[in-house]
């Protein structure tokens, strides 16, 4: 899922700053028909407003939205989740507006945030567009429902009704993706600082055999693109190459941490590229967790700061990440970082990986929702 935002620089260091008063304030109140205007960072797509409050709360610098439901067909705010933060950590104003609803980010520990939250709600005549990774015919949405929840690549689907306009099309089950493993938006090489992830990170399933790693040292697999995303190694590649059900195989650069996943199934042809480590997913294995319990030295994982606390050590900083709900990637700044003010500092960190559709629009006949992997057995 790509997030676009407009954030400045200074909502990281504002929320660093109050990174504890924010923890600390507990406020679950929706109110309807009411726009908080201004201090937008980013704009999602939303089906109602608890998804909404659910992307904020995940977000690393979200304290407060404003949701706006479906308005009609030319209004090109239905369905947007508008993410806010600003220094005061408050809105600015509070205005009327039908169609509205705004409230505030869970991610004080006193409102016991939950991150995984069983997202049970169907949406009749709503479809979620893009993602498509595969489809099928099922005999109703519950069953279309049932198929993403035992698909371990779906988050969420639609469904084509028996009388959708589009005959060739009914009873059709569209099965969708969005990461659900966190993507580091920007690693760069830089002098005093240690990086890596949370060792809670749950990202496969429990395997007895474990996966093989398939790696073409220094040879690339041109073309097929899928998606650019980065990477901290060549098993971390590996990994979302892995998690992703349209990639077939990639090819890593380690100049660039860039994590180039190909979807071709007809063929794979490497070429020699200095620099570049080409290799294929694993599935239904055991992956190593070796890129998991590195720590990159030398490696900033840049940005998605969730709040920083003063450490002696690499090793605190580690601990605090994996002991932190919230956190999944850190970097370390120590005593040889060319800032003194940064020195001996942990920066927590995490993006959002709850399902989140690219496109939220009004279909008549369209059934649409999430997994129900989350929902235990209440749901089926």
């Amino acid at each position: 899922m790509v997030i676009a935002s407009s954030c400045d620089s200074f909502c990281g260091l504002f929320f660093r700053a109050h990174a504890n008063f924010v923890f600390s304030v507990c406020n679950e109140e929706l109110l309807e028909n009411v726009d908080f205007q201004g201090s937008d960072i980013a704009e999602l797509q939303s089906p109602d407003v608890e998804h909404c409050q659910h992307l904020c709360t995940q977000h690393p610098t979200c304290l407060f939205f404003t949701f706006f439901g479906s308005l009609g067909t030319t209004d090109d705010r239905a369905f947007k989740c508008y993410l806010k933060s600003n220094p005061s950590g408050k809105p600015t104003s509070q205005t009327p507006l039908n169609g509205a609803t705004s409230g505030f980010s869970l991610k004080a520990l006193s409102c016991k945030p939950n991150l995984e939250p069983c997202l049970s709600q169907v949406y009749q005549n709503v479809d979620f567009g893009g993602a498509d990774y595969r489809f099928l015919f099922t005999n109703d949405h519950e069953d279309c429902q049932r198929v993403c929840t035992l698909d371990p690549a779906c988050q969420f689907f639609t469904f084509l009704e028996g009388d959708f306009r589009t005959q060739d099309v009914r009873f059709r089950c569209h099965l969708k993706y969005s990461w659900n493993i966190p993507r580091i938006p920007n690693i760069e090489r830089k002098t005093g600082v240690t990086s890596g992830f949370s060792q809670n990170l749950f990202l496969n399933q429990d395997f007895k055999k474990g996966c093989q790693k398939t790696f073409f040292v220094n040879m690339d697999i041109p073309g097929n693109d899928l998606e650019l995303v980065k990477a901290a190694s060549v098993e971390h590649c590996q990994v979302m190459c892995s998690a992703h059900p349209q990639c077939t195989y990639f090819s890593f650069q380690s100049t660039g941490f860039n994590c180039n996943l190909k979807n071709n199934q007809q063929s794979l042809v490497a070429v020699a590229k200095e620099g570049t480590t080409s290799g294929l997913p694993a599935r239904f294995c055991q992956l190593a967790d070796d890129w998991l319990t590195t720590r990159y030295e030398g490696i900033d994982f840049f940005g998605s700061d969730i709040g920083f606390e003063p450490m002696d050590d690499v090793q605190q900083c580690q601990t605090k990440c994996t002991a932190s709900p919230f956190c999944q990637f850190y970097t370390f700044a120590d005593a040889s970082f060319p800032d003194p003010i940064a020195r001996r500092r942990c920066y927590l960190k995490r993006v959002v990986t709850l399902p989140a559709p690219p496109s939220v629009t009004k279909l008549t006949k369209a059934v649409s929702g999430f997994s129900g992997r989350n929902c235990g057995t209440t749901v089926f």
